[in-house]
């Protein structure tokens, strides 16, 4: 089972991205896409470059997935996961881990809701739980916040209760590896693949800061890894994550 984790963030790279899901469908399972626009009415001068109907753009080239849309704005803006057809899917649904659904005060995008999209499926006779997150952005760093502790809380609690999956755990979380709202995942028993592998960045060479990392993928114990890496792909400021489970 092969899972992309992904932040599609930037509209001027469209042909590229959709390139890729055309080249990545077939050896993908499920892609867990972050910073994903269904059919966006928004005038956010932020949003000037980005592609309002990107979802249905990515689904016409993914037609052995289905598509699930969890906004977290307006209807219009929020996670995605694309999952491929005949999948034995129990539950998909998502969570609010910080603030609220359309929680959004005057076009700050440091006041949206912080949702965890998440789908529940049997393969090989196991449970598994994939859960995908893009956190919260206060305009300043990637360091520790109260928000983002507490952020990490709720994730953690979710998770905890759910004891009966294997789960994966990945998205843009915009935390620095040795934040403590990143070490909580590690305390809480997940595997850290970015700090188990070694990875010195998660960012392409459109990303032109200093700080490279954004993207992370946990695992619990029972999930048996195959494989870890960060594609080459430059589809996106940020690099594609590739896990491969049994």
């Amino acid at each position: 089972m092969r899972i992309i984790s992904l932040n599609i963030w930037g509209g001027k790279l469209k042909p590229r991205l959709l390139e890729f899901f055309r080249g990545r469908a077939d050896q993908t399972d499920f892609f867990c896409l972050q910073e994903v626009f269904d059919n966006g009415k928004t005038t956010r001068p932020i949003y000037k470059m980005e592609n309002m109907n990107v979802f249905a753009e990515i689904q016409a080239e993914l037609p052995n997935h289905d598509g699930f849309f969890a906004p977290s704005e307006g209807n219009e803006e929020g996670l995605a996961i694309f999952y491929r057809k005949g999948i034995e899917v129990r539950e998909m649904g998502d969570v609010f881990c910080f603030r609220w659904k359309d929680a959004m005060e005057n076009d700050d995008s440091k006041t949206l809701g912080r949702n965890l999209q998440y789908i529940s499926f049997v393969s090989r006779g196991n449970n598994f739980l994939i859960c995908n997150f893009h956190g919260l952005w206060n305009g300043i760093n990637k360091l520790d916040s109260e928000d983002r502790i507490k952020q990490s809380e709720n994730i953690i609690k979710f998770l905890n209760d759910r004891s009966e999956f294997s789960k994966v755990l990945c998205g843009d979380f915009n935390l620095l590896p040795d934040t403590k709202s990143i070490r909580m995942f590690e305390e809480a028993g997940l595997r850290n693949l970015i700090r188990e592998f070694g990875v010195t960045s998660t960012r392409t060479s459109f990303y032109t800061k200093l700080v490279k990392f954004a993207g992370y993928v946990f695992i619990s114990n029972e999930v048996r890894l195959k494989d870890f890496k960060v594609l080459p792909d430059e589809v996106s400021d940020h690099s594609p994550l590739l896990i491969e489970v049994e």
